[in-house]
């Protein structure tokens, strides 16, 4: 089995050694050392991760992951690269693929697309499959807050209506899974997505709140 996650990892740990601690990221707020904590985080410290959907627990959370985020940087991006620990079920092949190949994907771009002068990675074929997949087994949830009827069209990869109307019409996204994914994950600003539709439902999806937030 290839494994897109593994190297989706390996390719993001080698941007973040590559840049240091202090780069902006697309993630809000975030730098590159913070976006490290985020994913040592998510496969190391379940705590945590159960912390972040409990309101009154988010101030301790935001204090250990600043904490973290904080510490040996070189070490954080180490632990993020060795992968999941045994006890988690992200440490089998199957399920890293499943669990993490959109998250390492979009997070590796959320560094390089932060960076100036940036430009499209060439992708393997597989790997857009990969990623027209799981954009397929995901789109009604990042969709769910357009008002606007959605249409995917993954550029050698098919069609996938992933949304019926509300109050508006629908429209098309064409382009790449790869920059599909990264418009439905919310970076509309990076994606390079050509939009076909009504001028007003076009303008009602670009300021609809997409992902998982």
């Amino acid at each position: 089995m290839t494994r897109h996650a593994q190297s989706e990892r390996l390719r993001l740990c080698d941007e973040l050694d590559r840049l240091g601690p202090d780069e902006p990221t697309l993630c809000e707020g975030w730098r590159t050392r913070d976006l490290a904590a985020h994913l040592v985080i998510r496969e190391r410290r379940p705590d945590l991760v159960v912390g972040g959907f409990v309101p009154f627990l988010a101030g301790r959370v935001e204090r250990e992951q600043g904490a973290i985020a904080h510490g040996d940087y070189a070490a954080l991006v180490d632990t993020f690269r060795r992968g999941a620990p045994a006890w988690n079920p992200m440490s089998r092949p199957k399920v890293d693929e499943l669990a993490n190949l959109v998250e390492f994907f979009v997070h590796h771009e959320d560094v390089r697309r932060a960076q100036p002068d940036w430009q499209p990675r060439e992708l393997p074929a597989a790997l857009q499959g990969k990623l027209w997949a799981s954009l397929k087994r995901t789109a009604r949830l990042m969709f769910r807050k357009s008002a606007t009827g959605i249409v995917l069209i993954g550029e050698g990869h098919g069609r996938y209506a992933a949304k019926l109307p509300d109050h508006h019409g629908t429209v098309v996204l064409r382009g790449t899974p790869a920059e599909l994914v990264l418009y439905a994950y919310g970076r509309k600003a990076v994606a390079r997505v050509e939009l076909g539709g009504d001028a007003d439902d076009i303008a009602a999806l670009q300021e609809a709140e997409l992902g998982l937030g």
